[in-house]
């Protein structure tokens, strides 16, 4: 396990800089890359300060440029797979999508295998087993359980065959004449300080008197804090690498989440925000039913105006089933196989993400002061 090096897609993004920070940390590890398409000026220079032992190298480029990938993989032991475009609202072209979730993740999978890298940890997503239907009940499900996403969407669909491949590479035979060893890791939603989703919902609500949309009324979800998520990916690349443990690991996928408590996604939203003053929306929605069937026509709507104007409905039955749907999971097989436990508690990572709504709140009534002078 000595003198080791990492690779760390998407390590620019919301996962991947706590991925990053973590690693650093890590022993024997002589060289960090963190790949992103484009760094934001606060990482770089947050990245700056990580300079210790081990050394962090920035490489700019992009996850579907093949001859990037084989660059930056030269010479690394473990790659750690978190670039991805995670869309539900269907903004985001199916094309691009695809190109980038799934084409991208093979085209590393190649770069590995030219390069002789020997361990892969893919990033994959609670998405790729469900939630398919908001009238399915699944609570604590595990990695026993048959669960598969059947949604054509883009973002689901394309994360399940990236994982699928990902899996499937497990055990191939690399340039050099060794073995390729791989495993994927399927977070629950993620929340924590800096979530661009987070700052849109509160960003919304801000503009909005401090009233909080009820999105998710009717679910019961895992929800998983960023770092625990991060910390998983630090064992797993400890455990692919220890010959004791890896044979239990080696194309193997695990749930990670956390002992946030299962809760809708609204109450979640409101848990974290409610001492900064912002409170539920309690006037009475739309019956499920109704907003289920709604999306489908709005769908049918998007399709039948796409040869002539690009029209993107405010929902879909994807979001409002992923939104309203009774789906947790347990990461008893990551404690078992991975020595998984959260490094920070449901109270520690409510108040480090409510301390950062708070700033959040703080700046929206220092931009409304400036703008009423």
């Amino acid at each position: 396990m000595a003198g080791w090096s990492c690779l760390v897609t998407g390590a620019g993004g919301f996962l991947g800089q706590r991925i990053i920070h973590l690693l650093v940390q890590e022993k024997e590890l002589h060289e960090v890359r963190a790949l992103d398409k484009a760094f934001r000026p606060e990482t770089r220079e947050e990245f700056s300060k990580l300079q210790t032992k081990t050394k962090v190298t920035l490489l700019e480029g992009d996850i579907r440029d093949a001859q990037c990938l084989r660059t930056a993989c030269q010479g690394i032991s473990v790659v750690i797979h978190a670039a991805s475009v995670i869309d539900v609202s269907g903004a985001v072209p199916r094309e691009t999508m695809v190109d980038i979730n799934l084409r991208g993740t093979q085209l590393l999978l190649e770069a590995c295998v030219q390069a002789s890298v020997p361990f892969f940890i893919y990033t994959s997503s609670i998405e790729v087993a469900g939630p398919n239907s908001y009238k399915e009940i699944v609570q604590n499900a595990h990695e026993d359980e048959q669960h598969e996403s059947t949604w054509s969407a883009p973002y689901p669909s394309s994360k399940k065959l990236a994982e699928k491949a990902v899996l499937k590479a497990n055990g191939c035979t690399l340039r050099n004449g060794g073995t390729l060893y791989t495993c994927a890791l399927r977070p629950s939603y993620i929340y924590g300080e800096g979530s661009p989703f987070l700052s849109s919902v509160m960003g919304r609500a801000l503009k909005n008197d401090g009233i909080l949309k009820s999105t998710g009324k009717f679910s019961i979800a895992s929800q998983v804090y960023v770092r625990n998520v991060a910390w998983a990916h630090i064992l797993a690349s400890r455990a692919l690498r220890d010959p004791n443990k890896a044979p239990n690991i080696q194309g193997q996928f695990y749930y990670v989440s956390d002992d946030t408590p299962h809760q809708s996604y609204g109450n979640l939203h409101y848990n974290l925000s409610k001492e900064y003053g912002l409170r539920l929306d309690s006037s009475p929605g739309i019956p499920l039913s109704v907003m289920y069937w709604l999306a489908f026509l709005l769908e049918m709507v998007s399709l039948l105006l796409s040869p002539i104007y690009s029209y993107h409905p405010p929902f879909n039955r994807h979001l409002v089933t992923l939104s309203n749907s009774v789906f947790t999971v347990t990461y008893e097989k990551a404690l078992r196989d991975l020595e998984y436990e959260p490094l920070f508690s449901w109270e520690e990572a409510k108040r480090k993400t409510g301390e950062w709504i708070g700033s959040l709140v703080q700046q929206h009534k220092g931009a409304l002061k400036t703008k009423t002078q």
